[in-house]
């Protein structure tokens, strides 16, 4: 029993990315730029320590509004959150 939830667990977690890649297949002339990107989270009340591309989207890392720590994937001409890595 064990092992199905720990296999069901390392799908999800291996899935996420690949979805967030599906949602983020926008043209890179279209992308928003970076320091758009830092100045719209901030605005929220996150902190970013690091951003970087991957798979088409932008991979944020940093704290939420609430002080959690995040690893999340936009869509990198809407900034919509399509995934994260927790």
């Amino acid at each position: 029993m064990r092992f199905i939830t720990l296999s069901a667990t390392a799908l999800v977690l291996l899935a996420a990315p690949a979805l967030a890649e599906e949602k983020c297949n926008v043209p890179q002339a279209e992308w928003r730029s970076e320091a758009e990107l830092t100045a719209d989270l901030t605005a929220k009340g996150w902190t970013i320590s690091n951003i970087k591309t991957e798979d088409g989207c932008y991979e944020v890392y940093g704290k939420d509004e609430k002080g959690t720590r995040v690893e999340v994937f936009l869509n990198p001409k809407t900034f919509e959150i399509v995934g994260s890595d927790e």
